[in-house]
């Protein structure tokens, strides 16, 4: 298994006890700023009303079901190095589209993040394997989101519920290329696509975490 498959793998876990030994949140609060809570109505990018930064959840014990089961790739993946624990990088790593993608969400405050080193040397690394099978790394900055290839960034704007992300491919004397477009599902190509059930070459978005 290559180190994009395990990754994915590790993320996706349904080990009951998925932490990596010996690591923890500890004071880190990062993924309660960065993430949409659904049950909680929490947009993106701003303080979980319940979370007192840098020490905890105000609501432990009656906190909502997505808080209980969420683990961010520093919890699971051995792979990823204490370089990569959220409140150091201000970024936190999450798997998405059943394991079709591989999220960064970054710290609004802090939007260039994911292309420091050495994260965004394994961003491009990680885009090199997904492509492979199809498969996606983006970056999210709140609601903006950045298709990540190993070639270029593309900004994609703002993604909400109804849009759609199209990768097409096409090859060049470089070998292939990879393209990313947004579509609102209300598009007509989008519904086209849709009833083709065209699976790993379209791939819808999920509205961010």
């Amino acid at each position: 298994m290559c180190a994009g498959e395990r990754m994915s793998a590790e993320l996706m876990t349904s080990d009951p006890n998925p932490i990596v030994s010996g690591r923890s949140c500890g004071t880190c609060t990062l993924c309660c700023k960065v993430l949409k809570i659904w049950e909680l109505d929490k947009p993106p990018g701003v303080w979980c009303r319940h979370c007192k930064p840098g020490s905890g959840c105000m609501i432990y014990s009656g906190r909502p079901q997505e808080c209980r089961t969420f683990h961010c790739g520093y919890l699971t993946n051995p792979d990823l190095g204490e370089e990569w624990k959220p409140s150091h990088s201000k970024i936190v790593v999450v798997p998405d589209m059943e394991g079709k993608r591989i999220a960064v969400h970054v710290d609004v405050q802090r939007p260039d993040a994911w292309k420091r080193e050495p994260y965004y040397s394994n961003l491009k690394r990680w885009a090199a394997l997904a492509g492979v099978q199809r498969g996606q790394v983006v970056a999210y900055v709140g609601g903006r989101m950045y298709m990540i290839f190993p070639d270029r960034d593309v900004d994609l704007g703002m993604v909400g519920e109804g849009d759609w992300i199209m990768m097409d491919e096409r090859m060049t004397s470089a070998g292939i290329k990879f393209e990313a477009h947004k579509l609102h599902k209300d598009d007509p190509r989008a519904q086209d696509l849709d009833a083709q059930q065209s699976g790993q070459e379209v791939l819808r978005s999920k509205p961010t975490e």
